[in-house]
């Protein structure tokens, strides 16, 4: 090597870059080297490189995390050179950035060719976590963790343990990592092979690993299968909880395995006899039975008659009387019911029952109890154009016809008579079980009316509004005269002011029982008895005769004109 007495900046660079073999400033700073653990002070690991003078690297960075670092002077370590010489003439060294560099190189070795790597989870971030994969640091996102969620991390922290890497970019230090994907891929191959040693219809025990509203996951040694609610009993089961507990060993079925998807179907009832074999020679149609409702629907309820054995109550089959009513206002979940076998399928499993046929029809009940002829009592639960709907004993209507309301008065005028909540009677006329109608009359009950089928008043016949009739005085009163149309006909009464025009015609005085008058019909009161009017009468004549004969102011007089009417009826 030269030698200088007197060496300039330069020439000193010069002599540098000899002794060091060209690797001067530029040519170190960069790199990773080897070098020689001279000392260790305090926390710092002293290393000489072969510059002009040695540098201090944190015993930390050689530190595998949750490890000791494990130096002693005289180790031969690789570290980074960020720099020759500091402020303070050191060499900067870093042990970090050598393991980095070289881990990088490894790494993307290792993600080329699809290998695992082996890496160590050690601090969390937001989203996930850091993994040391031997220097570089890597981001685990928590989704990719485990399987299923995992709620606590701290058992995988500073474990050495594989891990999949998902993408990497060098120039930006991102790497991203997967433990999930090995478990799944493990998992893949046990599963597998535990598949291939399993066989449908084989029977197995399992423990119950998680339940959800549809059924249950059993773990059969290393790999699931599915215990769906309608394979966990022949009798209804609500929820799963019902018949079985996480942790619990259970016995089950292999149904079916699908070697695509790598599904297992599981059952427990196919373990246990089958109920329904000879349930149509046990449930014969006709056959009355106790049940209870286990399940209400739009449509019906359905009624366990025994475990597994459940039959079902049509809506239209559930009451005699309440149609169109929600089933679940007649019969409530857990009540014991009567009920009648109305049909049975056994290749379909379904049984149909019937609720209103275990009890008496009301109809027949009504019959028997109320025959034709008798008096009922009841109210006014509907009008309608054609007649009243009154409510009877058991529960169940009769209808009073319009035309059965009253004697002597129009449909039209007898239904505006009653409303409503009215308490009425009435004769049972005619009660049809088979198309479940019962009539009803109101008028053959009012005095004077004739029996059953008999036919109406005939001296009196249909009394109308605005009918003209002679009619006999039964009673004189004050305030008027009671009178009866025809010889037995319908009873009314005239008011004092209705006995004639003028003053002293109003004096009900100047009539005599058994007399015999004509007069209007003008109405009918809430009784059905009908209204007369001698002064209605007077007036319609009046009007009659000015029509038929001219007008007063004609030339002729009212009462010429009133004479001439009477002569012409005479």
């Amino acid at each position: 090597m030269a030698t200088l007495a007197n060496p300039s900046r330069d020439d000193f660079a010069a002599l540098l870059d000899e002794t060091l073999g060209g690797a001067a400033t530029g040519g170190f700073e960069g790199r990773v080297v080897k070098g020689t653990v001279t000392a260790i002070e305090n926390d710092k690991a002293v290393i000489d490189v072969g510059l002009k003078s040695e540098g201090r690297v944190p015993l930390r960075e050689f530190a595998v995390a949750g490890q000791p670092h494990g130096l002693s002077v005289g180790d031969e370590v690789e570290v980074y050179v960020d720099r020759v010489e500091n402020a303070e003439g050191e060499a900067m060294l870093s042990r970090d950035r050598a393991r980095r560099e070289a881990a990088w190189d490894k790494l993307e070795n290792e993600f080329g060719e699809g290998k695992r790597v082996e890496g160590v989870i050690f601090g969390r971030v937001k989203g996930g976590f850091t993994v040391d994969l031997d220097g570089a640091v890597a981001f685990l996102p928590g989704s990719q963790v485990d399987i299923r969620p995992v709620r606590d991390v701290a058992p995988l922290m500073d474990v050495p343990q594989p891990f999949q890497i998902l993408k990497m970019d060098r120039r930006r230090g991102n790497i991203v990592v997967s433990r999930r994907a090995v478990l799944e891929e493990t998992r893949a191959e046990q599963r597998s092979g535990l598949i291939m040693n399993l066989k449908e219809a084989q029977i197995i025990d399992g423990v119950v690993k998680n339940i959800t509203d549809y059924g249950a996951f059993v773990d059969l040694g290393g790999i699931d299968g599915l215990l769906h609610v309608t394979d966990m009993s022949y009798k209804r089961v609500n929820h799963p909880s019902e018949v079985i507990a996480i942790g619990d060993t259970v016995k089950v079925q292999i149904i079916r395995i699908n070697q695509d998807t790598q599904r297992i179907s599981l059952g427990m009832k196919q373990l246990e006899s089958d109920p329904w074999d000879g349930v149509a020679a046990k449930y014969p149609v006709g056959a009355k039975l106790s049940g209870v409702v286990t399940n209400i629907t739009e449509y019906g309820a359905f009624v366990e008659l025994e475990a597994g054995i459940e039959g079902l109550v049509h809506v239209s089959e559930m009451s005699w009387t309440k149609k169109n009513v929600h089933p679940g206002k007649i019969v409530s979940t857990s009540q014991e019911v009567d009920v009648l076998v109305l049909e049975v399928d056994s290749d379909k499993r379904r049984i149909s029952l019937g609720l209103k046929q275990a009890q008496q029809n009301p109809w027949e009940a009504f019959a028997d109890k109320h025959p034709v002829g008798s008096t009922v009592t009841g109210e006014v639960k509907n009008a309608t154009e054609f007649g009243l709907f009154i409510g009877l004993d058991g529960d169940v209507d009769g209808m009073v016809h319009m035309s059965d309301i009253a004697w002597g008065i129009s449909g039209e005028d007898a239904l505006a008579l009653h409303r409503k909540g009215e308490e009425v009677s009435a004769v049972v006329l005619d009660v049809d079980v088979e198309k479940e109608r019962i009539s009803l009359g109101m008028k053959q009950l009012e005095k004077g009316a004739p029996a059953a089928g008999g036919a109406s008043p005939a001296a009196a016949g249909a009394l109308r509004r605005g009918e003209v009739i002679t009619v006999t005085v039964l009673e004189v009163r004050d305030g008027g005269l009671e009178v009866q149309a025809g010889e037995d006909g319908a009873t009314g009464f005239i008011k004092r002011s209705d006995l004639g025009r003028d003053r002293d015609e109003q004096r009900p005085d100047r009539f005599q029982v058994g007399q015999k008058l004509d007069a209007m019909i003008t109405g009918f009161d809430r009784s059905k008895k009908p209204n007369f009017s001698v002064k209605a009468r007077q007036l319609h004549e009046e009007k009659e005769a000015v029509e038929q004969y001219g007008s007063s102011d004609a030339g002729a007089s009212l009462g010429d004109i009133l004479g001439a009417a009477l002569k012409a009826k005479q």
